[in-house]
């Protein structure tokens, strides 16, 4: 009769547990312990104790959750026109009310993680960006950063030479804008071969942002307070052909999990029609 001892070491929670295997020929033992289910139950237990112990360390970002947000039923009213519940979601002087196609766009933007406009999606009816308006608002009231790709006009040699724009002020954490930016870029480098066409960019403070009062981006109590549009975006930017930037957006829409699996396509909301006033769902709210 042949023994033999093997000590396996697992830590499961703070419990060491030291396992004996005895190999015993025609031992119910052996047979019972080496049954499937036994087998497949340690592996359960020692893939969760894996997955536990990795997921956190794979992320190089963070968003502030003790500060003031939008919530996301508050973004889709101001982008039907009707007011928000809570107050500061939206601005008379930041349009968010989306048409028909800005509709279609937001829609799949929610499901691929990241937007995608004609060009800088300025309309001007409404002298701004309201689709650019309401994703960033979203993305702001989700924690993420907002992903959009600007598909620009042929150059002269017929190619596509599109824009693809990552903006991590919705996280927050102005502290951290810098190491996240470069983090960012360094993966994009190392998978794609890419490098940022730019320096991390701030803006505000716009001539058509006089009367928002719009931060500095080392005011770092404001990012606490502050609704999202009067704070200044910080951008991550590349120059990709029209198949990079689609290719690169999924794969950064992945690692800010900024994917929505579970959105639908958003329905008119009752009581919603163009009118003078705020109460009817006018175009006063933007």
């Amino acid at each position: 009769m042949a023994t033999t001892s093997i000590s396996m070491r697992r830590l499961f929670g703070s419990t060491a547990m030291t396992v004996l295997f005895v190999s015993l020929r025609g031992s119910s033992f052996a047979s019972a312990f080496c049954a499937p289910a036994s087998r497949n139950m340690f592996r359960l237990r020692s893939g969760a104790l894996f997955s536990s112990t990795t997921s956190s360390d794979t992320t190089f970002w963070r968003s502030n959750q003790d500060c003031w947000r939008p919530d996301v039923r508050d973004v889709e009213r101001i982008s039907f026109g009707q007011p928000a519940k809570k107050k500061g979601t939206g601005s008379r002087g930041i349009p968010h009310r989306l048409n028909e196609d800005e509709r279609r766009s937001f829609d799949q933007a929610r499901r691929q993680g990241f937007l995608q406009v004609t060009g800088s999606a300025w309309r001007s009816q409404r002298r701004d960006a309201p689709l650019l308006n309401t994703f960033r608002s979203l993305s702001d009231a989700r924690g993420k950063p907002a992903i959009v790709l600007h598909k620009l006009s042929p150059t002269s040699s017929g190619e596509h030479e599109d824009k693809l724009v990552v903006d991590l002020s919705p996280l927050r954490f102005p502290d951290e804008f810098d190491a996240v930016g470069k983090e960012a870029k360094a993966m994009i480098q190392a998978e794609y071969n890419l490098e940022s066409c730019v320096e991390d960019v701030e803006e505000g403070g716009g001539a058509d942002d006089e009367g928002l009062d719009i931060v500095e981006a080392s005011d770092e109590d404001q990012y606490e307070t502050r609704p999202i549009y009067q704070l200044p975006p910080f951008q991550l930017e590349w120059n990709v052909s029209r198949q990079e930037g689609k290719i690169i957006g999924k794969y950064l829409a992945e690692i800010f999990e900024t994917i929505e699996k579970s959105a639908s396509k958003s329905k008119k909301q009752r009581g919603v029609k163009p009118g003078k006033g705020r109460r009817s769902g006018g175009y006063g709210i933007g």
